[in-house]
């Protein structure tokens, strides 16, 4: 699985505006960083909830202009892309992003933020087009400002490559990601859990083209790190561990996978609890890998607690809920169940059309 690096902001000071009164920043400051935590959480409606509130105090103390106001605006976007809810978070993203250009003109590095994030919202939504150009102003900014070998520069790479990867432009992707890695490795240390995200990344280049056994190498170094780094009930660690599994699945290598499914479930669950959506993730994975071998009882419950868990945290129409909703639908049309597999696809294809994904 491929990491895209957006940033949820959790506190920047106006610098060159008016400093508002202490009382007010840390109101604001308190709502801001609790929708941090809850979205982090997974608890998506509670977060926006929050995030609006935040966005309210910064606005009405602190003026439409301030850069609080920009952060708001950039963190209840993510929240409603989190959610699959694209519409609402455009116009979000724009006005953070015409905040920051007014208030801290067109070369500051949090403006490379605020790009980067509106381009992985096209990103998201297939839109490609739209988002190379805002993904490569970000790089260009993040250049200038900071020189070629920063690790800002380094997650504009990544972007860039992703889209790239996603696109199947695989000789484009390689060496914006090779360069990353570079830059990491020589900012951090070859043992840093950012270069870890610029190996798995790399691993799913090598996965998507078949190159299997440079794909297990680079899963298995960032796993490493990972262990080393973070300890073994990490949730990135629970990231890498699919992505092998999903190696060894391609290769029919079910004895292999399957334990690695099972490790990453159990550290999702103990880290976020049963409902997470990163739970469910890994509940589709290990879902996909029994249907794959013709398993269909163990699938079935898999797959469908995974719906559950995303309806019940992502919404009703979310992309991940349609993934879900088509999964269960071949699982039907494999075991001779054409209505329920029809409903599910007919409310799948629903979705796509409202996300675009």
């Amino acid at each position: 699985m491929k990491s895209l690096l957006k940033a949820l902001l959790p506190f920047l000071l106006a610098f060159g505006t008016e400093i508002p009164a202490y009382a007010q920043e840390t109101e604001w400051k308190t709502l801001n960083d609790e929708a941090v935590s809850l979205a982090k959480q997974g608890y998506y409606d509670r977060a926006v909830t929050v995030g609006e509130k935040a966005l309210q105090v910064a606005a009405q103390e602190m003026g439409p202009d301030n850069l609080n106001v920009a952060t708001s605006l950039n963190n209840l976007a993510s929240l409603y892309q989190d959610q699959g809810q694209f519409a609402q978070a455009e116009p979000l993203y724009l006005r953070a992003i015409a905040i920051r250009e007014k208030v801290q003109g067109p070369g500051h590095p949090d403006l490379a933020t605020n790009l980067n994030n509106l381009a992985e919202l096209y990103h998201d939504q297939g839109l490609y087009a739209q988002a190379e150009p805002l993904y490569k102003r970000a790089l260009a900014i993040n250049e200038k400002a900071f020189g070629p070998d920063h690790p800002a520069v380094a997650t504009s790479l990544n972007n860039l490559a992703t889209l790239y990867n996603d696109q199947r432009l695989y000789a484009q992707a390689e060496p914006f990601y090779k360069r990353a890695l570079a830059i990491k490795v020589k900012a951090f240390g070859p043992n840093n859990t950012s270069v870890a995200t610029s190996l798995s990344n790399l691993a799913s280049l090598y996965q998507d083209q078949g190159q299997f056994a440079k794909a297990e190498v680079f899963y298995k170094r960032a796993i490493a790190i990972r262990e080393k780094v973070q300890g073994p009930d990490h949730p990135d660690l629970a990231t890498n561990l699919s992505g092998l599994a999903g190696v060894y699945r391609s290769q029919g290598l079910y004895a292999q996978a399957e334990p690695l499914y099972k490790r990453a479930l159990a550290i999702n669950e103990r880290a976020f609890g049963p409902n997470h959506p990163a739970v469910a993730t890994i509940l589709n994975n290990l879902g996909v890998f029994y249907d794959a071998q013709g398993q269909n009882a163990q699938a079935e419950p898999l797959y469908v607690r995974a719906l559950a868990i995303r309806e019940k945290a992502l919404g009703p129409d979310h992309p991940d809920v349609a993934q879900s909703l088509e999964n269960l639908a071949v699982l039907f049309r494999e075991t001779s169940r054409v209505k329920e597999a029809e409903a599910n696809e007919k409310r799948a294809a629903a979705i796509r059309a409202i996300t675009n994904r």
